[in-house]
């Protein structure tokens, strides 16, 4: 408002500005409805009875009913005008001819249709988001804590709503069908199988042993169920929707969080100058404020630590820092390989010695204790390090704890698929199925024992016997590496243990409360606050690769290269994993009307030269799209050089027209004393220039 008073500082009206009772002459004799304004000077029903009325009206009647509300909500009037062109509207369409009512009728259905399809979907999404898992959980935390520590929660909800539906469809297309023809378990249960996995487990449907190599019919004219086929295409198909799920998420989060302009404006405007003002309840209002808080420190911390300079020394002391950090993990991380792959090729050694039931726990003992301690060592190198920017130290702690996890799981890998598949066992799918479950159970165990006991511990301690360390703060990196961790077991074991996800689903659900009650009362928001918007996509990426990629060789690689088992399992008896797809396919080629999916098969899905083009089109098209990533980096950073740059210039040119303002008033002593005499005097003073003014302008232009 100062703005536009300054740039006319005499008061008086413009032609054609908006409000001045004055039509701005661009828009006259203009079709378009949204700027056929009328005579502002009519009043009522008055300016629709006038000729850019009527115009308005026959503009609006071919319109369907959304665009006519929304050009009548459009028109600079009085709400008792805008009913009344609604009115008349109506009234001149229904005198049109019956012809034209139909059409209109039938455009006026599917205006209706469309309507209710949004109100539907509308309706539907609120539903959605008012159902959603810890939906005022998570507001608490990141109103407290921040979106740091958020994002694992987040992260978390994520991989629980992944595991569900992992386990729909394998309860749905497997387990189901296996229960109809299942036999009586006469093993006897003593309880330790939740803890070995083994004993009665061996003989249920958890483990791969136990499904069937038959087909399932129910009756004469039944329809039959090929077991095989259900198996390898299940979990196949799991695998394929796990990997488009992570490719779409990852685009999503990228597009949101790396390419959209509010990353480099940090959404100042909309935290700052927005309110929410549907939200009304008390304490959903101070939450509501604490999380604006939270939002607004972190991006002042963030700008701060952009601006801070450090000296040639300091850098040095800082690379020479992280250089020997780096010696030190990498040397760690490896010392721990070489233990577990000891461990691991001896295993076999020791059970057979030691029969006890508790003896085949000591490698998921010794690698759990690995996965707590390690992890604990590299978030010490922080006081050495010390990163300016807490994300980086995040970064850091991430790519250390996924090089020591993933080389641990692809040692215990090449364990299981070099040594125990070719160790002649009766059942070795079984055993990799319960020694994954031992490992994923032991690292769940671990996990509530550390939260229940090591960072309580850590609270009491830092307030009551070391009171200068205080409260801890939530190891991000750590706690999500855990999850990376525990769902690649997942993966890897659903082929073995179709069971996996089920459990995987009721360890997240517990871990979520458990470390949500130790987050509230064993820790303290981070001292560095800092905005983790991108902190999702990362992870989600970690997750992919190398977790994902390494899951789909380790699973490649059963079935195409080791033999299965004589006496258990669907694939008893073939000589390959893949050979019931070879023979599935032999069987189509008999069959003229199957021959499309022969041909599907032969040069599509098995066809080298097919899978390298098709690679070769998705580099070219990541490629495109990475470049236009970056154009369209570059064009919002100058777009944003340019807005700060503009309004540095209208800066200048206000200040130019104050000063020449004030030039005037000291040449113009009499307007001065004009100016003191009151608001009264100066309206008085300014009525007759002003009705000059209009008269002369209308003489100009008859038409106003």
């Amino acid at each position: 408002m100062n703005s536009m008073e300054m740039a006319n500082p005499y008061g008086h009206p413009v032609p054609g500005a908006p409000g001045n009772g004055y039509v701005n002459p661009a828009y006259v004799g203009d079709d378009s409805p949204g700027q056929a304004y009328g005579d502002p000077l009519l009043s009522g029903c008055d300016w629709l009875k006038s000729p850019q009325g009527q115009k308005l009206i026959a503009s609006l009647i071919p319109m369907t009913s959304r665009d006519r509300i929304k050009a009548i909500r459009n028109q600079p009037r009085t709400m008792e005008e805008k009913r009344n062109l609604r009115k008349m509207v109506d009234r001149e369409k229904s005198k049109q001819p019956r012809g034209v009512l139909d059409f209109h009728c039938c455009v006026q259905g599917l205006s209706s249709i469309a309507l209710a399809y949004r109100r539907a979907k509308s309706s539907l999404s609120e539903l959605l988001s008012s159902i959603s898992l810890w939906q005022k959980t998570l507001k608490v935390i990141g109103g407290k804590f921040g979106t740091s520590v958020l994002s694992y929660f987040n992260f978390l909800r994520w991989l629980l709503k992944f595991n569900i539906f992992s386990f729909v469809v394998t309860f749905s297309f497997i387990i189901i069908p296996q229960l109809t023809v299942a036999e009586k378990n006469n093993l006897q249960f003593t309880g330790l199988e939740f803890l070995t996995g083994a004993g009665y487990f061996s003989d249920t449907v958890m483990y791969y042993g136990f499904y069937t190599n038959s087909t399932i019919r129910h009756g004469n004219g039944g329809a039959s169920y090929d077991m095989q086929l259900a198996y390898i295409f299940t979990v196949g198909v799991c695998l394929v929707i796990c990997f488009f799920s992570l490719l779409f998420s990852m685009a999503r989060y990228f597009r949101n969080n790396f390419i959209n302009p509010h990353i480099y404006s940090r959404g100042i405007a909309k935290l700052i100058f927005c309110w929410d003002f549907t939200v009304t309840h008390q304490s959903a209002v101070k939450l509501k404020q604490k999380n604006l808080s939270t939002e607004i420190r972190e991006n002042l911390s963030e700008i701060r630590q952009e601006n801070i300079k450090l000296t040639l020394n300091q850098q040095l002391a800082r690379f020479c820092a992280h250089l020997a950090a780096w010696v030190v993990s990498t040397g760690v991380a490896v010392a721990c390989c070489v233990a577990v792959y000891y461990l691991a090729e001896n295993n076999s050694k020791f059970l057979e010695n030691h029969r006890e039931p508790g003896a085949v726990l000591l490698l998921p003992f010794v690698v759990s204790c690995i996965n707590l301690a390690v992890p604990r060592l590299y978030s010490m190198f922080r006081l050495v390090e010390r990163y300016e920017m807490p994300r980086h130290e995040v970064y850091i702690l991430l790519i250390r704890n996924i090089f020591l996890k993933i080389s641990i799981i692809g040692i215990l890998c090449y364990y299981w698929l070099n040594i125990v598949a070719l160790a002649g066992e009766e059942c070795w799918e079984t055993l990799i199925g319960q020694e994954i479950y031992r490992l994923l159970l032991m690292d769940f165990v671990f996990s509530l024992a550390d939260s229940f006991l090591g960072e309580f511990l850590r609270r009491i301690i830092g307030m009551r016997l070391i009171t200068s360390l205080g409260l801890q703060e939530f190891d991000i990196a750590r706690n999500v590496l855990e999850l990376i961790y525990a769902q690649t077991l997942v993966w890897i074991g659903t082929f073995f243990c179709p069971l996996l996800p089920l459990i995987q689903m009721i360890t997240l659900f517990i871990m979520f409360y458990v470390k949500n009650i130790s987050l509230m009362m064993n820790f303290q928001p981070p001292s560095k606050a800092w905005r983790a918007a991108q902190m999702v996509t990362f992870f989600i990426l970690l997750l992919f690769f190398p977790s994902f990629t390494g899951v789909l060789c380790t699973l490649a690689i059963t079935i195409w290269r080791l033999k299965p088992s004589a006496d258990c399992g669907p694939f008893r008896g073939l000589p390959l994993f893949i050979q019931s797809i070879y023979s599935w396919i032999d069987t189509l080629s008999k069959r003229p009307s199957y021959l499309w999916v022969v041909w599907i098969y032969r040069n599509l899905i098995g066809s080298v030269h097919f899978f390298f083009i098709l690679t070769l089109i998705v580099l070219i098209i990541t490629y495109l799209y990475w470049q236009i990533t970056e154009g369209r980096k570059i064009m919002i950073r100058l777009l944003h050089e340019q807005i700060i740059n503009e309004g540095k210039d209208k800066m200048f040119l206000i200040e130019k027209l104050i000063k020449l303002q004030d030039m005037e008033k000291r040449a113009n002593p009499e307007r001065r004393d004009v100016e003191q005499l009151g608001p009264l005097h100066v309206r008085e003073h300014d009525a007759a220039p002003d009705l000059r003014f209009r008269r002369s302008v209308q003489e100009d232009n008859p038409k106003v």
